[in-house]
This record gives structure tokens, C-alpha cells and sequence, in this order.
């Protein structure tokens, strides 16, 4: 348990931060999968609408922190092919 009070506060912020780190990748996994499944539905047209947000649920991840940025240019790049593949 922490004794000074800046180590107390320094796990309050980390809880704070936490929270708002599991809500961010939730937000990016849910796109995510959201578009993989329409695209396994051969549902492309709602793939295309939702690659968008799928694009800004990872780049606010990677703009906070919570993956790195070769990893949100990468899962991108996998969106992206995923659906160019979908639509051929």
C-alpha cells in the first residue's frame, strides 16, 4: 500500500487512466470486429461504412497510447486489404 500522497495519487490517476484505456480498446476491438464480421457476412457495402470508424477507434488508441502507432498502421492496412479482398 502506498504511504506518501503523492504515491497515493499517483494510484488514484492510474486507476482514472485505466479506465479510460480499457474504454478505448474496447471501442477499438468492437469496430474491429463489427466490420470483420459484415465483411464474413459478405455484407461489404456495411463494411465500407464502417472502416471509418474502425479507422478512428485505432487511431485514437495509438493517439493516447494504448497501441503503438506501427501497430495501428498495421491493423489498418489489414482492414483495408480484408475489404479490397472482399469486394474482388
Amino acid at each position: 500500500m502506498a504511504i506518501t500522497s503523492s504515491a497515493k495519487k499517483a494510484i488514484r490517476s492510474s486507476a482514472r487512466k485505466h479506465v479510460f484505456n480499457l474504454r478505448r480498446k474496447d471501442a477499438l476491438r468492437d469496430t474491429t470486429k463489427a466490420l470483420t464480421k459484415a465483411l464474413a457476412a459478405k455484407d461489404v457495402s456495411g463494411a465500407e461504412k464502417m472502416l471509418p470508424a474502425a479507422y478512428k477507434a485505432i487511431d485514437k488508441a495509438a493517439k493516447r497510447g494504448v497501441i503503438k502507432s506501427n501497430t495501428a498502421d498495421r491493423k489498418k492496412a489489414r482492414l483495408a486489404a480484408a475489404l479490397k479482398r472482399a469486394k474482388a
